[in-house]
C-alpha cells in the first residue's frame, strides 16, 4: 500500500480517524475529502507531511470524479443517525455511494470499500435501514468487486452510545429501556472495524463479499446500559419504555436540533442487531474481535463518582 493513493470518505469522522492512522502506518497517502478542513487537522499529525491531504468536500458528481481520480483506493464510511431534512438518508445512505462508486469505477480505482451497517434490509420499515440497503445494492451494480462492511453498533473513545448514557446517568434519574430493553446488540470496537477495512482493501480475495462485524459477545439493550452504571459507579432506576410510548416521545425529541431519539431509530430497535449466521465477520477478515470490558472502562472514567485504578470487568 506505500504510496498508493487512498480516498476516504468520512475520514475525519469516528471511524475515519482511526483508519487514517492505520493508512497512513501503512505507507498509503490519503485524501480526505471534508466540509471542514480547518475542523480536520487533528488528522494531519497521523502521518508525514504531505502524507495526509484535507480536501473540501463538495457532493456533486464532478467533485467526486476529482476526489477518486488517481487513487488506488476508495473507502465510503460516511452514514448519519438522523435526518435534518426529510430526504437526507436518501441522499446520504443511497444517492452519494451511488455516485461514489460510478465515478470510482470509471475512474479505473482497483479497491472500493463500503461501510454500511447490520440491518440494512430494503423491506424494513426504517427508513435507516431502506437506504443503507439501497445503497449497498447501488455500490454493487455500479462496482461489484466492492467489499460490504456491515457493523453492529461501534464503541470506542469518541462512540455515541456508552458515552451518551453515561453522560444522561450524571443528571437523570433514570434511563430509559426502549421495548423494555430486550433488543440485542453486539457491540464492535472502532479499531476492529477500521483494521477489518484494511484488510478488506490489502486483499483482493475479499472483493465483492459482504462481511457483517461484531465483537465477541452479545448483550441486550439492558445488560448495556447496567454494565455502563456499573463502571461509573451509578446507581440509576431503568425505566421500561414500550415501543408505543417510546415512538411517542421521539415524535416530540425530533423538534431538538440534535434529537436524542428519533421514530426512526425506535423502528430500528424492534430488531436485534448482531451478526446474522453463516455470515463472514472479522475472523474471516483475520481480525480478532476486542471485548468491551477491554476499552470501555478506560474511556468512561470521566463519567465515573471516582476514578477506578483497574479496569472493571
Amino acid at each position: 500500500m506505500r504510496d498508493k493513493v487512498v480516498t476516504v470518505f468520512g475520514g475525519a469522522g469516528f471511524i475515519g480517524r482511526h483508519l487514517v492512522r492505520r493508512l497512513a502506518a501503512r505507507g498509503a497517502v490519503i485524501r480526505v475529502p471534508t466540509r471542514s478542513p480547518e475542523a480536520a487537522v487533528h488528522l494531519l499529525p497521523m502521518g508525514e507531511v504531505g502524507q495526509i491531504v484535507l480536501v473540501r468536500f463538495a457532493e456533486d458528481e464532478a467533485a467526486i470524479r476529482r476526489l477518486v481520480a488517481g487513487a488506488w483506493a476508495v473507502v465510503n464510511l460516511v452514514g448519519i443517525l438522523f435526518e435534518r431534512r426529510a430526504g437526507d438518508f436518501e441522499r446520504v445512505h443511497a444517492k452519494l455511494p451511488e455516485t461514489i462508486a460510478r465515478a470510482a469505477a470509471e475512474a479505473g480505482v482497483e479497491r472500493l470499500v463500503h461501510v454500511s451497517a447490520i440491518g440494512a434490509d430494503p423491506a424494513s420499515a426504517s427508513r435507516y435501514a431502506q437506504t443503507k440497503a439501497r445503497g449497498e445494492a447501488a455500490v454493487r451494480a455500479a462496482f461489484p468487486r466492492a467489499a460490504i462492511l456491515r457493523p453492529s453498533i461501534v464503541f470506542g473513545p469518541e462512540d455515541n452510545f456508552f458515552n451518551r448514557f453515561a453522560a444522561m446517568a450524571r443528571i437523570a434519574p433514570a434511563l430509559p429501556l426502549v421495548g423494555g430493553g430486550a433488543t440485542r446488540f453486539q457491540p464492535v470496537y472502532v479499531g476492529d472495524v477500521a483494521e477489518a477495512v484494511v484488510r478488506a482493501l490489502e486483499r483482493p480475495e475479499h472483493d465483492g463479499r459482504v462481511f457483517e462485524l461484531g465483537g465477541p459477545k452479545v448483550y441486550t439493550f439492558r445488560e448495556l446500559l447496567e454494565y455502563t452504571l456499573k463502571v461509573t459507579g451509578r446507581r440509576r432506576l431503568l425505566l421500561p419504555l414500550p415501543f408505543p410510548l417510546a415512538r411517542a416521545l421521539a415524535r416530540i425529541l425530533e423538534l431538538l436540533p440534535t434529537p436524542p431519539l428519533t421514530r426512526d431509530q425506535v423502528t430500528l430497535l424492534e430488531r436485534d442487531n448482531v451478526v446474522a449466521a453463516g455470515m463472514p465477520g472479522l475472523e474471516a477478515l483475520g481480525v480478532a474481535p476486542t471485548p468491551l470490558e477491554a476499552v470501555v472502562p478506560g474511556y468512561l472514567r470521566v463519567y465515573a463518582r471516582w476514578l477506578p485504578t483497574m479496569p472493571i470487568a
